[in-house]
């Protein structure tokens, strides 16, 4: 489970915290619960993480960090300084 921010403006999601949580399945080979203890070969068995839930603990109406840097280059492009890369 990841808690984070929620920018509604941009859509995007900033993680803040991670915390694992046990699916408790006895077919997950993840679980604590799996049956099969050693070396599983079971085809029954799951053998794949689901992804992660996003969970946001905080709403921005603004845009992230990352989308108002974007903007701002856009606007106003930097100027380069000679003999600088």
């Amino acid at each position: 489970i990841i808690d984070g921010r929620f920018h509604t403006e941009c859509s995007h999601f900033i993680a803040m915290s991670t915390k694992f949580q046990d699916c408790l399945r006895p077919n997950c080979l993840f679980s604590s619960r799996h049956v099969h203890l050693i070396a599983c070969k079971s085809q029954s068995c799951i053998r794949l993480m689901a992804l992660p839930t996003k969970n946001p603990i905080r709403i921005s109406p603004s845009k992230c960090g990352d989308c108002v840097l974007k903007t701002r280059d856009e606007v106003t492009p930097m100027v380069r300084v000679a003999g600088m890369r």
